[in-house]
């Protein structure tokens, strides 16, 4: 059996295909990987290095011919796809960069005793991504996991198997496995498995997180997100901010987890910021067919995302929002749907109240910071958030008030990522961290040995109850 992937743009184009694994072939390929990693672990760490550099030559060789396939299967546009698959092998050679003063052990020799800590790889690592951005997504589990001494088992989406397929071939220690939630559920179960890995939407990050848990296996998750893009009274935008504003929301069709999903804008500036948001939408959206460069955004993925996102639309209409179409798309084949402000909604609109994963935005008044705060943190999700200020201390201050994992100041999405700030949701949005030393961290766990001063030879030994000093 296999898994078939279609081209959103263009739905009877049969993208490629790849084998299904099943789930009774799981014990002969996590036993392989744990011999694998026998081997892996013991090579010095900057032989390991040395590979991942040469993995991310490969890929940055490679990223016109990626980018064509990554935009065919999944929908986004094609100039996108080359941001994403370079950005990968820069995000890969960083993390080079900074393994050796991370994946290293520490010793303290002195008058409180002798101890080391030091920090071992987990064996083999179950690594589950989405289709939304799945080489840099990927690459952001892989490249950790693989230079701390781990091996990877990658399960992607079904809905983008053929370009991580294809960039898994060019790393080390990576075996590629496709199917649904029998063959995830039988990963997790493994004894050999010792971490997992996920990126995706909440109810599958809850599944996951509760096998893991049943097997007492330590889990990264990083899932939706609902979040509030905070515009205080003060903002000064220009044209060029209006621009990448709307690309925070529209990128990849809405559908990427850190996406501006909420406009929260003072009252008394509404109409003005209405009009340059307009604007601006009608200067830098264009959709249509991924592979065409002029393109700034493409498909929903999937037949029912786009009726999902025309019956959430609907609904916004039928509440009375003012629709405001943005730039149209093509009619007839493909999964288009066209970007919309939805303008008027009450706070317990589905548009409002839930992860929309799409060009659909609510836009939404205020009078009062109090105000807006209450509204922008009344979410189970706490993913992502954005403050906009002419005064960045005031922007700053206002944003350790806000209830999110990663807070961005005049700006939202990937033009707010940095390589050494670490990335990761609070709430119902997951835990563990990307990014940064810390998401690095999370492919190693310490393990410690202690020689207390008192038992070393000649010292003076402690009682039996006696508890350990306070050093």
């Amino acid at each position: 059996m296999r898994i078939h992937r279609e081209n959103p743009a263009h739905p009877s184009e049969l993208v490629g295909s790849v084998p299904i694994t099943p789930p009774q072939a799981v014990d002969v390929i996590v036993r392989e990987a744990d011999r694998r990693f026998r081997q892996w672990s013991a090579r010095p760490l900057a032989e390991r290095l040395a590979r991942l550099r040469g993995a991310a030559d490969a890929l940055a060789d490679d990223v016109a011919e990626l980018a064509e396939l990554l935009a065919r299967e999944t929908g986004k546009p094609v100039a996108d796809c080359r941001g994403e698959i370079g950005f990968a092998a820069t995000y890969l050679r960083w993390v080079c960069d900074r393994a050796t003063a991370v994946y290293v052990a520490t010793e303290a020799d002195d008058a409180h005793g002798r101890l080391t800590i030091t920090p071992e790889p987990y064996g083999v690592v179950t690594a589950i991504t989405p289709w939304n951005a799945p080489i840099i997504l990927s690459l952001l589990k892989l490249g950790p996991a693989l230079a701390a001494g781990n091996t990877v088992l990658l399960k992607p989406s079904p809905l983008a198997p053929l370009t991580v397929t294809r960039v898994a071939q060019l790393l080390p220690e990576t075996t590629v496995v496709h199917g649904g939630p029998e063959l995830v559920q039988a990963l997790i179960a493994h004894p050999l498995v010792g971490k997992v890995a996920f990126t995706g939407g909440d109810a599958a990050g809850r599944a996951i997180a509760a096998a893991a848990g049943q097997a007492l296996k330590p889990v990264v998750l990083e899932l939706g997100g609902n979040d509030p893009a905070v515009f205080l009274d003060d903002f000064a935008l220009t044209s060029d901010d209006y621009e990448r504003l709307v690309l925070a929301s529209f990128a990849t069709a809405g559908q990427v987890c850190m996406a501006a999903k909420r406009l929260y804008v003072p009252h008394r500036r509404a109409g003005e910021f209405l009009d340059a948001y307009q604007a601006a939408a009608h200067r830098i959206l264009r959709v249509g067919d991924p592979l065409d460069d002029a393109v700034t955004m493409g498909p929903v993925v999937t037949r029912a995302a786009a009726a999902r996102l025309a019956a959430l639309i609907s609904d916004s209409a039928t509440r009375g929002a003012d629709i405001i179409t943005l730039a149209e798309g093509p009619r007839g084949e493909g999964y288009f749907i066209d970007p919309v402000l939805a303008v008027g909604l009450s706070d317990d609109a589905p548009l409002v109240r839930t992860e929309q994963f799409g060009p659909a935005v609510p836009f939404l008044t205020y009078r009062t910071e109090d105000e807006v705060l209450s509204r922008a943190n009344d979410s189970d999700l706490g993913l992502a958030a954005s403050v906009w200020s002419a005064d960045e201390d005031r922007a700053f201050a206002f944003a350790t008030r806000v209830e999110a994992g990663f807070t961005f100041i005049n700006t939202h999405n990937r033009t707010g990522m940095s390589l050494r700030a670490p990335f990761g949701g609070i709430k119902n949005s997951g835990y563990g961290r990307e990014y940064a030393e810390e998401g690095l961290r999370e492919y190693t766990r310490p393990t410690v040995i202690h020689s207390p001063a008192a038992f070393r030879p000649g010292g003076t030994g402690m009682p039996a109850r006696a508890y350990p000093p306070a050093r």
